[in-house]
């Protein structure tokens, strides 16, 4: 009773005051809620709003891992307008220097949750990443590019892999084609229509909304690779897994660092591209389409709508002929 007295005084004071009791609760409801919004809730919001252009739905984790990992176990509890440049730093601190790269992203997802919040209509500091970044100077991390076998090395390396297991024939097709791992692992029969394998949009390494298929020449002996791959094939991909699905990204990784490698399946890209540019005369937008790299301005890419099939299909027979040491084509006509 004592307690209904005071809130029924609070309101006749209120209405002496000239405000409306009902909207001055609902006003201080909406205060209250306020306080609740921690960064972590956020930042649960701004994921959730930005799933439809991840790939999968963001359900691969990659895009808010380094805020799960290495920001929101210490700030993930604070009010998300309470946050500033000290508690920032503070956080990312202990990997500035010797992980600068998942710094980076992780930072780069902060100012996304922090942009949402201000959406919200949250009074939150837009600009307490960039002066973090301010207190913490510049980093002392020196980028290294993944270590690749030079492209002279590459026919040796290519005639161990030669017992026929999932994880070499996964290899020979990496080297062959110049594709990622993921579009490797990925493969699947419904993908190849003759000496053409087109991978679908969503394994190929672009934002879910600019992602296109891209279509591979296969080469004589990328095909016999897939017929060798065949008999492997479970519900229709050729690469599976020991149980389930394909086999894991870590698959031909492992299998180098086991014979003593520092080399990465990745760095077979680096391979076939500086073999391109070193011992042929192919122009560059041939040799960027190779790797699946856009080239041009958008308006450019716009009216040019080729994709140089069979122009990079010349240049891809003639990598199988080196990767393989059964000679050289002339590709002085790839110009």
């Amino acid at each position: 009773m004592k307690q209904a007295r005071e809130l029924a005084a609070d309101a006749r004071a209120v209405s002496r005051s000239g405000k409306d009791p009902i909207k001055e609760r609902e006003r201080t409801k909406r205060e209250a809620a306020k306080e609740v919004h921690t960064l972590r809730s956020v930042a649960d919001a701004a994921f959730e709003a930005r799933k439809a252009e991840l790939k999968g739905d963001g359900k691969a984790g990659r895009w808010f891992s380094q805020l799960e990992l290495h920001v929101l176990p210490k700030l993930g509890g604070v009010p998300v307008e309470e946050i500033d440049q000290k508690d920032i730093r503070d956080c990312i601190a202990p990997i500035w220097h010797t992980k600068a790269e998942t710094a980076r992203k992780a930072m780069n997802r902060l100012h996304i949750v922090l942009q949402y919040g201000a959406a919200m209509g949250l009074d939150v500091d837009l600009q307490a990443v960039d002066k973090a970044k301010q207190l913490l100077g510049r980093t002392r991390h020196k980028e290294q590019n993944i270590p690749s076998v030079h492209w002279s090395a590459v026919p040796g390396f290519y005639a161990s892999l030669d017992t026929g297991t999932p994880t070499e024939l996964a290899l020979c097709l990496l080297i062959l084609t110049g594709a990622r791992s993921g579009s490797i692992r990925h493969c699947s029969l419904e993908q190849v229509h003759g000496n053409v394998w087109t991978i679908p949009a969503e394994y190929m390494k672009s934002r879910k909304d600019q992602a296109k298929e891209f279509r591979v020449p296969l080469s004589l002996e990328a095909m016999r690779i897939i017929d060798l791959a065949r008999p492997f094939e479970r519900d229709g991909f050729l690469f599976p897994g020991a149980r389930k699905g394909v086999i894991s990204d870590a698959t031909m990784s492992a299998y180098m660092k086991r014979l003593g490698m520092d080399e990465r399946p990745h760095g077979f890209r680096s391979s076939l591209r500086t073999w391109i540019a070193e011992t042929t005369q192919t122009r560059h937008e041939i040799a960027e389409t190779v790797m699946a790299h856009t080239t041009g301005s958008s308006v450019e890419r716009a009216y040019l709508r080729t994709d140089y099939l069979d122009e990079r299909r010349i240049v891809m027979d003639a990598w199988a002929d080196h990767v393989t040491q059964r000679g050289q084509h002339n590709l002085r006509l790839v110009q």
